[in-house]
């Protein structure tokens, strides 16, 4: 069992790991990967990988950037634009993906490792593994939107991932990539999904999409949501398991 918390991509991440046995290595490995992917694909650091593509500096693509940017691609597709790595004006910023690749990809080199129970935290996005104890699922708490010491809804977890994309920490961060403009229409969007880097880019684009992002993600296969609109109003997955 062992507990970890480090600031890293601008956010407190922590992992709660139920696992006997020694996975120092692992867990280190875990969060030098994290550390890694904020040096290379931060749109914030002129050195990055990402600043130097968008500069023109590199026309080789490594592999990590290469699948990244298909993967904005792809949810640009998606969404009809509403999700957009590329804004007028604004340079390069695949951190909408980035955060939720780079945190699954930091629990499945745990689980590479051997590690088959724990909770890894990136400022609420979510992976789980397995169940804390026998017969009792992961419990992850969805913050209220505007109630800073309140939760909205408790999601169960066992195996998936809970992302949720709102404006009260950052602001009016998400821009619709229609129109360049910060979304409207939603107050937060939390995805259920097998993975966080499906998970945390559904649930970016179904903010962006404003209200028209309520019908959209409950369409999306194998997920489940819970969104609260701006007249306060919440919509749920028949589905969704809460805890």
């Amino acid at each position: 069992m062992a507990t970890h918390l480090e600031h890293v991509m601008g956010l407190p991440v922590s992992l709660d790991l139920r696992d006997e046995g020694d996975f120092t290595g692992a867990i280190a490995d875990a969060f030098r990967w994290l550390r890694e992917v904020d040096a290379r694909f931060s749109p914030f650091r002129a050195g990055s990988e990402v600043c130097r593509y968008d500069r023109g500096e590199t026309t080789e693509l490594s592999a990590d950037l290469d699948e990244v940017l298909g993967l904005c691609a792809y949810y640009e597709d998606l969404s009809g634009g509403a999700f957009s790595a590329r804004l007028p004006g604004r340079g390069l910023d695949p951190c909408a993906v980035v955060k939720g690749w780079a945190v699954q990809r930091a629990a499945d080199r745990l689980h590479a490792a051997g590690a088959r129970r724990f909770c890894l935290n990136a400022g609420g996005d979510v992976v789980t593994a397995g169940e804390p104890e026998p017969g009792r699922p992961w419990r992850v708490g969805i913050r209220h939107p505007e109630q800073a010491e309140a939760v909205c809804a408790v999601v169960a977890s066992r195996d998936g991932a809970v992302a949720t994309s709102a404006a009260y920490e950052r602001g009016a961060h998400v821009l619709d990539g229609r129109t360049g403009l910060p979304a409207t229409g939603l107050l937060s969007v939390t995805v259920v999904a097998e993975d966080l880097t499906h998970a945390d880019a559904l649930a970016t684009a179904a903010f962006a999409l404003g209200t028209d992002g309520i019908d959209w993600a409950a369409d999306q296969p194998g997920c489940g949501v819970l969104i609260v609109d701006a007249q306060r109003r919440v919509h749920r997955s028949p589905g969704l398991a809460l805890a």
